[in-house]
């Protein structure tokens, strides 16, 4: 293959190993989502560009910068498109289309898959990325927002990861945020000449994004910010105080960040975040969510409440690879049929095949060479057994050799099935 040919910068293929830890993950989320009582759904990998400038917002970096967008090559469609750089949007609209706002509220719905932003490729971030999104649509009260977050904390336990703290904050809603941002925008254009120009570029179209800049020039100016926490209007604070009462009836710790904003417009309320401790900074988010009560309003619906998570699936792994416990050894079969005919590839694809239709994972040496080249692939591949068919076989006997200790029996290939079954590592 020519070596012009490769993965497109920001994306990589996802190996055996590494989709095995996916393939986890995706697993623990889904039977998560089934034990809370959300259902799974998909939606498009693309969808109305319009739909991210609207919900997301035009002034984002993810619309200004990171969207990807596609436009048909050929027929008669001009209609703007964009590849999906997160789930909530495409999940409303879906609410709105398919009036799930008749259905008993509020609707939990999830969603695991790759997303897409046309980001700046670095550590953990990359253009094609893999995440767990939970929605809860329809409830406006504070207790699905802690419901939410133990929910994400729940996760990052079951998948391995003990040292991840949650960061909570409320953001306001349009009756006080209006208040508050005119009081930051008086503060910043306080020290105008201190800002970079990225940053006063944001003060004129969305200047929350200046609390959670990553430029260290920003550090003291954002430090005598006002808190919008002390600006909340009396039904926003005390939604926050019953989101907190509710988690910590739930025994579940969080630290209260007054300058945790979230990055889309969407966003009302309850904002939290979730870091690996002594690793901050948005760079090193593993996953986010909040509230976002107007957002099914903008998008063509009714009024309606909601709030949600998306989780990085992608950094989980990497969290996982960086303590040591983030590729899980799977996909390798239990056992391995091999011959001492070289030949006799017939007789070893059908007792494996008899084996698959006993439910056990099995392969079969379909190669022509001799037994212990056979046998060393097995352990290469990380099978616990081999299945060696021998003279034995003519009287319905094999041999059975555990790979991991050595020792070797015959066994009947009629209780094969059964034996394997109780032998197999838990």
């Amino acid at each position: 293959m020519p070596p012009s040919l490769r993965a497109p910068r920001g994306t990589r293929d996802l190996l055996p190993d590494e989709r095995a830890a996916f393939a986890r993950l995706e697993r623990t989320a889904l039977e998560l989502a089934a034990r809370y009582g959300y259902r799974v759904m998909e939606t498009p990998l693309f969808e109305q560009a319009a739909l991210f400038e609207r919900g997301i917002g035009a002034v984002t970096d993810v619309v200004e910068k990171e969207l990807f967008r596609v436009l048909p090559s050929r027929g008669e469609e001009r209609e703007a498109w964009a590849l999906r750089p997160e789930a909530t949007a495409g999940v409303c609209r879906a609410y709105i289309e398919h009036g799930m706002q008749t259905l008993p509220q509020p609707v939990r719905l999830s969603l695991t898959g790759p997303m897409f932003r046309y980001d700046r490729p670095q550590a953990g971030r990359y253009r094609q990325f893999w995440q767990w999104d939970v929605e809860a649509i329809g409830d406006a009260g504070p207790a699905i927002d802690a419901e939410l977050v133990e929910l994400g904390a729940r996760f990052y336990r079951d998948a391995g990861l003990t040292d991840v703290e949650i960061v909570l904050n409320s953001i306001g809603d349009p009756a006080c945020r209006p208040a508050y941002l005119a009081r930051l925008v008086a503060h910043y254009r306080a020290h105008l000449v201190r800002l970079p120009e990225l940053e006063r570029r944001r003060l004129e179209t969305n200047p929350l994004r200046l609390l959670d800049s990553r430029d260290p020039a920003m550090t003291e100016v954002n430090e005598g910010a006002p808190r919008i926490t002390d600006h909340l209007c009396a039904a926003c604070g005390e939604h926050f105080a019953g989101v907190r009462a509710h988690l910590d009836a739930m025994g579940v710790a969080y630290r209260l960040e007054p300058g945790l904003v979230r990055g889309l417009d969407y966003y009302t309320r309850t904002a939290f975040e979730f870091y690996r401790r002594g690793a901050e900074g948005q760079q090193q988010a593993l996953g986010g969510g909040g509230r976002y009560d107007g957002l099914v309003e903008l998008l063509g619906g009714k009024p309606t409440p909601g709030i949600g998570f998306a989780l990085g699936l992608d950094r989980v792994v990497l969290a996982l690879d960086a303590t040591g416990g983030g590729r899980p050894a799977e996909g390798a079969p239990v056992a391995v049929v091999v011959g001492a005919d070289p030949a006799d590839t017939v007789g070893r694809l059908r007792v494996a095949t008899g084996l698959r239709d006993a439910g056990l994972p099995v392969r079969a040496d379909l190669s022509v060479r001799k037994l212990g080249r056979q046998l060393e692939a097995a352990v290469r591949e990380g099978a616990q057994f081999a299945v060696i068919l021998g003279d034995e076989l003519a009287t319905g006997d094999v041999q059975l050799r555990d790979l991991d200790g050595g020792s070797q029996k015959p066994v009947p290939l009629v209780d094969l099935p059964a034996l394997l079954r109780r032998k197999v590592r838990s």
